[in-house]
């Protein structure tokens, strides 16, 4: 169980890395907003599933944990912005980043004064956690559940974007393996996890445009003689 726990997170941290450095790399080029809420609640995606490695082990402190706990929430918020900023709304953005500051502030609070006992089993997360953390980070993930549904349905209507469906899709999927834990499914996080991870490699990454810069290293590369 151990051996497969840390095989199936170190997979998932080097897909959340590489899909971070492609993000972060788009965001430097076109500046958009909502790729950088994205390029952010990715590498926040990285550093959780990199504790989620270091837990596969099954070492785990109190300050780790606490510092996971916080780590998904947050995460949850960002790849949430990142969808909201696509409406393009001022005002809906302006109060859900209002939002934010306050339940994010809310779910650290929480977890700062609870006792977070071994919530690590076999190499995976699963426990029951303190009832103020588990109602902190449902004030987190449920508004942000809804508004990303909406977002993906209204998105994908107007566009018919294959790629952007995926992306939302993908981000729904990552922002839910983040609090599976709450609900006890600890197998489904992993599933979950690597494929939110693969859905959002599909939305964000051109295969076409990778494929053709391969094959021109190939031919810029001195063939052997």
């Amino acid at each position: 169980m151990y051996i497969l726990a840390v095989i199936s997170t170190i997979i998932i941290l080097i897909l959340s890395l590489g899909l971070s450095i492609l993000i972060s790399s788009n965001y430097i080029r076109k500046k958009q907003l909502n790729l950088l809420a994205w390029t952010s609640g990715l590498w926040v995606f990285s550093i959780s599933v990199a504790l989620e490695v270091v837990f596969s082990t099954n070492y785990e402190t109190s300050l780790l944990m606490k510092s996971y706990l916080i780590l998904v929430a947050v995460l949850v918020e960002l790849l949430a912005l990142g969808s909201v900023l696509l409406l393009k709304k001022h005002n809906i953005t302006i109060y859900y980043g209002i939002y934010m500051i306050i339940s994010t502030v809310f779910v650290i609070v929480s977890a700062v004064i609870s006792h977070v006992g071994d919530i690590v089993t076999h190499g995976v997360v699963y426990g029951v956690l303190p009832i103020l953390i588990s109602i902190s980070s449902i004030t987190v993930t449920f508004p942000a559940a809804i508004l990303l549904i909406y977002i993906s349905l209204t998105s994908y209507i107007k566009t018919k974007n294959p790629k952007l469906l995926s992306i939302v899709v993908g981000v729904i999927i990552v922002s839910v393996a983040g609090t599976l834990y709450i609900v006890e499914f600890p197998a489904f996080l992993y599933y979950a996890e690597f494929f939110g991870i693969l859905l959002l490699w599909i939305g964000f990454v051109d295969f076409k445009v990778l494929k053709n810069l391969f094959k021109a290293n190939n031919n810029i590369a001195p063939k052997k003689q």
